[in-house]
């Protein structure tokens, strides 16, 4: 019975040998309850999308075994690729507009793994067995219904983590043939892409604990020379929060009406610029508030993927970078994954 908390990975830096290999999806994971006409779509904290995707629930009741429990993901493909941005619209209060959306942006769900079939639990049950289970449960799937290609062959892993990036997905998931299904525990892998870049930090925020800093805003310039809002670096030790005050104060601007930020409380500015703060139904009541530093210090940055033109996760603090010019710090810099059609992922031969 729902809630259930989805089985996670952790990251590790390379392909491990002898295991199952999966595209890493971007979109909402989601555990998939089915119970002859009653269907629930369980979020990762374990919290119903169902309502928003009515789309999928009208799919899944179609297509699923008529009793069941699936692991997926639900996304939303645009242009040949995942778009996280147009799926992340989708969660919104407004019942009209849920509709709406679901008819302009519909969804898909990529199911790859399997719970329970039946009467059957199946949580102790191997990888391989369940594998086996899912393929027959979803041999007649049709879109936007997928089974998410497998192999166990560590040389296509490798060719998937190269290719499938330039379909909107980031890496590569490894799972141990023999492993049971553990809600909330982090025993599988993922293997994500690692880039590099020097941006521009011209902000900071405060941690929610107090007036240390909590994440630095970083900036990028874009093909006008105007610098754009790309992401925050956020995970410090608390002591390296209090010593980034310290040595950022000298930056700190008083009157901030020449910050190229200045206006990121408007509304109305975010509509042309991608600016700190910008007004979301995610943020809700959560102060964006900002300190405003001169733009003259770079700093280097590791990132998995763009989303857009912005960093789709946390970017990872490398090196401040004295000798680079915050000039020199645009988009240009960044390596741009070679095309590559969703429909050939989901199509994936194994």
């Amino acid at each position: 019975m729902p809630p259930v908390k989805p089985m996670l990975a952790k990251a590790v830096k390379r392909i491990p040998p002898g295991m199952q290999y999966e595209a890493k999806w971007d979109g909402f994971r989601a555990i998939v309850h089915r119970d002859g006409d009653e269907l629930v779509l369980g979020s990762r904290t374990g919290k119903p999308l169902t309502r928003y995707f009515p789309e999928l629930v009208a799919v899944l009741l179609e297509q699923l075994p008529e009793r069941c429990v699936l692991d997926g993901e639900i996304v939303v493909a645009h242009g040949g690729r995942l778009d996280f941005d147009r799926l992340s619209e989708r969660i919104h209060p407004a019942d009209s507009r849920v509709r709406m959306l679901a008819e302009r942006t519909p969804a898909s769900f990529v199911a790859f793994d399997v719970l329970a079939l039946g009467d059957t639990a199946l949580l102790e049950t191997p990888l391989r067995e369940r594998r086996r289970l899912l393929e027959q449960a979803l041999a007649e799937a049709r879109p936007p219904l997928h089974l998410a290609p497998a192999t166990t062959d560590a040389a296509l892993a490798e060719r998937w983590f190269e290719q499938f990036e330039g379909a909107g997905l980031d890496g590569v998931v490894a799972k141990p043939l023999d492993l049971p299904y553990r809600p909330d525990a982090r025993l599988m892998y993922k293997i994500k892409h690692e880039r590099t870049a020097d941006t521009v930090v011209a902000g900071y925020r405060f941690h929610k604990s107090g007036p240390v800093v909590g994440s630095l805003l970083l900036g990028l310039h874009d093909g006008a020379g105007a610098l754009q809002h790309v992401g925050v670096c956020a995970a410090f030790p608390m002591r390296r929060r209090e010593e980034l005050v310290g040595e950022l104060e000298p930056l700190r601007m008083g009157d901030v009406s020449e910050h190229p930020w200045a206006r990121w409380a408007e509304e109305a500015a975010h509509e042309g610029a991608r600016l700190p703060g910008a007004p979301s139904r995610w943020s809700g009541k959560k102060d964006l508030s900002w300190v405003a530093l001169r733009p003259e210090r770079v700093l280097e940055v590791a990132y998995d993927h763009m989303e857009g033109d912005r960093f789709r996760h946390t970017a990872q603090f490398r090196r401040w970078r004295p000798d680079r010019d915050p000039s020199g710090c645009t988009y240009a810099q960044l390596e741009e994954p070679v095309r590559y059609d969703l429909s050939e992922v989901l199509s994936a031969r194994v």
